[in-house]
């Protein structure tokens, strides 16, 4: 593997009629790593592989020399495989991606995938640089616009309030999904998991906002505007009791944040005892 992508490079470095000094400086690395990747002696670092490959605009998996249609399925079950057990059990879903990675070094969508999993802030400045470099290398806009999404609540954690507002800056304001538009404008079976998955974003956005707000009003003491922003997140939570959950997800929006209800209610009766 290592020898493969070190004559990659090297091919692609004189294609481009570069010398290695001129691809270290463009990397912000020595020319003594450009060299020993070249060698086959050592390997670039997993985080700065999407960086590598769209300096040269390639993929990274045509880096490699992989199959794309065959890295891609396999690397989407990968995917699937981390997605069922991330959320109860995120240290073992990093175990599987990080495992996919020594299969396909630098896949954009295993290091997205690894992101969801890497907790911050306790390795804020591990996910800050894997965001990075897929931010500035990356074919997959998607992927980009999370990396700097992700690298902006990571800074926050930090309490690094001008890096946070920085990478806020690279994301664009938008007032659409796709998986809103495909739910809408494609038809039959095909617009079935869009509106699923879409449904479940809104809802987890209308509750976070609410909790937002509520959080915002008590502190400027606005307490019945505070009240009603609570009761609102309590019942669109209790909305979806009845909710069947589909295969995409491991659980309901209900069941998943039906524990956050006694912490809202409890915040409800203190805020009208208050007010009595």
């Amino acid at each position: 593997m290592q020898i493969r992508i070190g004559e990659k490079i090297r091919t692609l470095r004189k294609q481009k009629n570069l010398s290695q000094e001129t691809l270290a400086t463009a990397l912000g690395v020595t020319f003594q790593a450009v060299s020993k990747w070249e060698q086959g002696t050592t390997m670039p670092d997993v985080a700065a592989i999407p960086a590598i490959a769209s300096f040269f605009g390639v993929s990274t998996d045509e880096l490699f020399d992989f199959n794309v249609y065959e890295t891609e399925e396999k690397v989407m079950a990968i995917c699937r495989e981390a997605w069922k057990i991330r959320d109860e059990h995120p240290e073992e879903a990093e175990a599987i991606l990080r495992e996919g990675l020594k299969q396909f070094p630098g896949n954009d969508i295993l290091l997205n995938n690894l992101l969801c999993v890497i907790p911050v802030p306790a390795r804020a400045p591990e996910a800050i640089s894997i965001c990075r470099a897929l931010a500035e290398g990356t074919k997959y806009d998607d992927i980009r616009l999370d990396a700097w999404r992700i690298m902006a609540q990571a800074y926050e954690s930090l309490g690094e309030y001008a890096m946070m507002k920085d990478a806020l800056g690279h994301i664009p304001e938008i007032y659409f999904t796709r998986l809103q538009l495909d739910a809408e404008m494609l038809r039959g079976d095909e617009r079935l998991e869009p509106a699923h998955k879409q449904k479940r974003l809104s809802a987890d956005w209308t509750i976070d906002m609410l909790l937002l707000l509520a959080d915002f009003y008590e502190e400027k003491g606005e307490k019945n505007m505070a009240l009603a922003q609570l009761r609102c997140a309590k019942a669109v939570i209790e909305a979806f009791r009845e909710d069947v959950n589909v295969a995409y997800f491991t659980g309901t929006v209900y069941e998943k944040r039906r524990d956050e209800i006694p912490a809202i209610e409890a915040r409800i009766a203190r805020l009208e005892k208050t007010e009595a």
